[in-house]
Order: C-alpha cells, then structure tokens, then sequence
C-alpha cells in the first residue's frame, strides 16, 4: 500500500470532504456518548432543539455565530498564503480593548451612533493587525517562526488587558469586579431581535464573509496571496510582490481579529473583561480548517460549532451527560477533517 499523490484533486471531493469529517467525528462522539450511557440520537436531537428549539436558543446560537465567523475568516485568509496566525486570540482581547479606550473618550458620545460604531470598529480591527504586524515583520526580516510568537503574544495580550481593566480603564461602579467602564450607547450594535443579544455583527460577519471570498476569487492581490501560500519561490518568480503581499495579509488577517474583539464589545458586553472570550481565537483555527479556508465555508462550519457548544448545555442537563462532549466533537472534527484533506490529494494505491 502507498499513497499517490493526485494530479489534480475533484471538485466534489474536495466539498464532501467536511461533510464526511463531520459525519465521521459524529459518529465517534457517538461511540463515547454511548459510554457515557446515552442514546447518541436523543443526544443530538437535544443538541438541536437546545439550538434552535426556542428563540432564545436560536439568537443564543447566532450570537456565537458571529465571532466565530469573523475568527474564522481571521485564520483561514492568513493559512490559505501560510502565514500561521496562531494568535487570534490575542488580537481579539486586543481589539476588545481598544474599543473600550475609545469609549472613554467623551467625545464619541456626542457623535452620530453609525459613526461612533464606525470608528469603535476601525479601533479594534487596527489593534488586531498591529499585534499580527509584529511577529510577521519578526518573520519577514529575521526568519523568525511566526507560530511560535503569535501563540505567545496570546498571553501577552490577555495579560495586558487584565492589568489595563485592574488599573486605569477600570469601572469605579463595578463593585470591585474587574472590568472596563463600558462604552457609550451610541457605539453599541443594533440588536436584530427583541428581547434577545443578537445584533448586527452577525450581518457584518456575513457581508465579510463574501467580501473575503471575492478578494481571495476574483482580485489579483487574492491570487498573488494563493500563489505565495502554494509556492513562494514560484510566486516571486512570475511577479508578485512576497513581502507587501504577506504585510496585506497580515492586516487583513489581524483586523479581521480584531474586529471579532470589537464586534463581541460593541453586540454583547458593552464592556471587556478576561473572561469575554470562550477561546474564540483558538476556535477559529479549527473553524478555518473545518472550512478547507474557504472563507464561505468558514459560515456553515461556524454555525456548526455554536450550534454544538448552544445545544450541549440542553443535552448535558437533559440525559446528565458532561457539555464537554461539545469541546471533544469539534476537536474530532478538526483531526478528521486533517484526514480529509490529505485524502482530498492523495489516493491509495496497492
């Protein structure tokens, strides 16, 4: 048996391979769930009634959506021209904050609320890229690997933001509890729903999403980006520009970040602390994957993902099973979706 690599991978293929991750990392939940003493078809039926079921797991499920979306599309644009953003993390917390900063100045609560949204936006997608801009610069002039210094800059960046929302930025009408003082009610997102937390983010998202799609499709810094990821040297050969190009993707990278930070202040909390992220940074690695980065992808397989950590609560209380098995399926996805991949380019061979 030998694998062979493929000349030119199928298109089908290369769309039912996350669905056969999926189902296949489904059926491995399964097996554990069935452990655990359930039925794994009443699990995930409750799964998706805890998701869609009611209106308020529906916007809940949405909600979380919409960071996971902008994380996503975060990771998938800088793996797609192999500049290995690890650090989303980092540049969400880091886009939250400098929302919050700008919340202070009182000069944004005298402006008009699509302008105030504006600039809060623009704050944080800025901060995400400058804390990308860094260790890819590290790369670009020393040849220093970009993995090792975004991960770190993960706990930089959340440490930070814990010393700024402990010391100048924090809420003296918070009751001691650390957090930021919030940001005016002209930066905050028009919800989309009465009575829930959905808010416009989601459609911003959205509209990312395709803008994302067709600058990686259709323009030419889009394929300049794809032929640096499949070979620089060939890339640099036929013309295209590695440095500028991969600084472009850094920015876009690390403001998409960025704004996933601001988009979570601005829709949810009005406010940072260092609990506002469940790892959505770290989520979005295994989202661009589950995607095949392929930034429309990166939709379904964030809804994917919300509709799992949503609905796990539902099916934990319900048949008294650990949530957890949300965290354990969407890792399974990710090692079964790598498998899928490899076997989108290579075929077996006896």
């Amino acid at each position: 048996m030998r694998f062979e690599r493929r000349d030119r991978p199928s298109r089908a293929l290369s769309v039912l391979a996350p669905l056969g991750a999926i189902m296949a990392a489904l059926l491995v939940a399964g097996v554990l769930i069935a452990t655990a003493g359930a039925n794994p078809l009443t699990a995930y039926a409750l799964i998706l009634d805890g998701a869609f079921g009611s209106r308020l797991g529906f916007s809940e499920t949405l909600t979380r959506t919409t960071p996971l979306i902008l994380t996503g599309l975060a990771a998938a644009v800088a793996f797609r021209a192999r500049v290995w953003n690890i650090g989303g993390e980092g540049q969400f917390y880091l886009g939250a904050l400098a929302v919050a900063a700008i919340g202070m100045v009182p000069a944004l609560a005298g402006l008009p609320a699509p302008l105030a949204i504006l600039i809060c936006a623009a704050a944080g997608a800025v901060a995400g890229m400058v804390l990308l801009l860094v260790p890819l610069g590290l790369r670009l002039r020393f040849g220093v690997d970009e993995v090792v210094t975004t991960l770190l800059l993960n706990f930089v960046a959340v440490l930070f933001v814990s010393l700024m929302i402990e010391g100048p930025m924090k809420d003296p009408l918070a009751f001691g509890w650390p957090q930021s003082v919030p940001i005016p009610d002209n930066a905050i997102l028009p919800t989309l729903m009465d009575r829930t937390r959905l808010h416009a983010g989601l459609l911003i998202a959205l509209a990312l999403a395709v803008a994302v799609w067709w600058v990686q499709a259709r323009s030419v810094f889009g394929l300049g980006a794809r032929a640096a990821g499949l070979s620089p040297r060939a890339a640099a050969f036929a013309g295209v520009p590695l440095a500028r190009t991969l600084l472009l993707v850094g920015c876009l990278s690390g403001g998409l970040a960025g704004l996933a930070g601001a988009v979570e202040v601005m829709g949810v909390k009005a406010y940072v602390t260092t609990d506002l992220s469940p790892n959505y940074g770290y989520s979005g690695i295994v989202i661009a994957m589950l995607a095949n980065l392929n930034p429309l992808g990166v939709i379904a397989a964030a809804l994917f993902s919300a509709v799992m950590f949503v609905g796990a609560d539902s099916m934990s209380r319900a048949l008294s099973i650990p949530s957890y098995i949300a965290d354990v399926t969407v890792a399974l996805s990710l090692l079964t979706m790598l498998v899928a991949i490899f076997l989108t380019q290579y075929r077996i061979r006896r």
